[in-house]
């Protein structure tokens, strides 16, 4: 089994070409045999505040089909991010494309200081998703500050954890800490996109990275590479491979 993360560099004010540019990954990704691809938080718009709800997705969204069809065309799940509005609320999510055509969503539970101006956390969209003998579950970047919601992923059955972030070169160390820590603690595989490039006028700290259970750091990208990290299991070991965007 294959999985991997994508280390995209957001385009500001433009997601149609951010939504062709998930395409391409999905597709580049598709070559390799990847059945899990995630990206970035609000990877399809770039990290927003201020213009989040302009930019906001709903779940039954037309720019989310071309997505829903890659899906299905390569049997894989896609995690990608947005801000999206559910009733009267705006929240961060990660839309999750399965094969069957079907989009489940998460929503980010801890937010970062600064952003409960312009979202709600919610607790209420925390779907795990089987792909083989992996369950899945999901995190959108401060959620890992609070080592309840990893705990908490452990605790209902999650063996893979997967954190969308946008991290800058200030906190990326602090982040690896964490995360090499969780996936010791609670011997759970963890799969982190983070963007490079700018985002929201801030650098991206990129080093996407994956870590088995025992909480080997298996593999990593650079901090301005812009590609794909590969995770492969092979029997009860993974390894890891890169592959550079050109």
């Amino acid at each position: 089994m294959r999985i991997a993360a994508a280390q995209t560099k957001p385009i500001p004010n433009d997601t149609q070409a951010n939504i062709l540019r998930h395409v391409q990954y999905i597709d580049r990704a598709a070559e390799h045999g990847v059945r899990l691809l995630t990206f970035p938080e609000m990877s399809l718009t770039g990290y927003e505040l201020e213009r989040a709800a302009e930019l906001s997705f709903t779940m039954d969204d037309p720019r989310l089909h071309v997505l829903c069809e890659r899906a299905a065309q390569h049997d894989m799940i896609i995690i990608a991010g947005a801000p999206v509005r559910l009733e009267s609320a705006l929240h961060i999510s990660s839309f999750i494309f399965l094969p069957d055509k079907q989009i489940a969503l998460y929503t980010k539970q801890f937010l970062h200081s600064g952003e409960e101006v312009f979202f709600s956390a919610n607790h209420n969209h925390n779907p795990h998703i089987i792909l083989e003998n992996e369950r899945i579950a999901c995190a959108i970047c401060a959620d890992i500050t609070n080592p309840l919601h990893p705990a908490n992923a452990c605790s209902s059955g999650a063996t893979l954890y997967v954190p969308s972030i946008f991290y800058t070169p200030g906190g990326i160390a602090e982040a690896y800490e964490q995360l090499g820590e969780y996936s010791q603690r609670h011997a759970m595989n963890i799969l982190m996109a983070n963007f490079t490039g700018e985002s929201y006028r801030y650098p991206a700290a990129g080093r996407s990275a994956f870590w088995d259970a025992s909480g080997r750091l298996v593999g990593q990208l650079g901090v301005g590479t812009e590609g794909l990290l590969l995770a492969e299991k092979v029997g009860d070991n993974w390894k890891s491979s890169v592959i550079i965007w050109v």
